[in-house]
């Protein structure tokens, strides 16, 4: 089957890690250059306990000025303005979709500080590795042992599987979309 008809049909409600791992496998790799630019991000349920987290904090996407500068964490604040947040400040093996984390209390406490999180400093580098059998662009955290690994389902659209160490079984799936200018 076509990968991008089955993200299509998959993408319309939640699908197990198992489906969206053999999606991730169909799919072809990216190169480096593919990735550069603005890149809105949503999440691709899986049931993964990040589901819906990001968003919930108003999560923006990516910023891939070139293969040394990129912005892994880019957040909407309240005032408009875009703010690239430092990745330290995250406690990934904590994030989960609890009563806490999600509760509009928890998104007002973030967005007021976000701009105390904020760096304007590149967080993450591109670069091309092997994963799960292809080599395709991935997004190396400077500081966290954590690679997003994507790969093609269009023109305009990838889908990223973060791989991290020590993170479980179940890798978290999101999508970025290009900003076409």
């Amino acid at each position: 089957m076509n990968g991008t008809l089955e993200f299509d049909e998959l993408s319309s409600g939640e699908v197990s890690s198992e489906q969206a791992l053999a999606l991730f496998d169909e799919l072809e790799p990216v190169n480096l250059e593919f990735m550069l630019g603005r890149w809105p991000g949503h999440g691709f349920p899986t049931g993964h306990r990040m589901d819906g987290l990001l968003e919930h904090f108003h999560w923006y996407g990516k910023v891939f000025e070139n293969t040394e500068t990129v912005h892994p964490l880019v957040f909407q604040h309240r005032n408009e303005k875009q703010l690239c947040l430092n990745p330290i400040w995250f406690p990934l093996r904590m994030a989960a979709r609890s009563p806490v984390s999600m509760s509009a209390i928890t998104s007002r406490v973030f967005d007021w500080a976000m701009p105390l999180l904020q760096t304007r400093r590149s967080r993450a580098r591109l670069r091309m590795t092997e994963y799960r059998g292809k080599v395709s662009a991935t997004m190396v955290y400077d500081h966290k042992p954590i690679n997003d690994v994507f790969r093609k389902i269009d023109d305009n659209r990838v889908l990223g599987l973060m791989d991290q160490k020590g993170g479980g079984a179940r890798p978290f799936f999101f999508v970025l979309e290009r900003i076409v200018e």
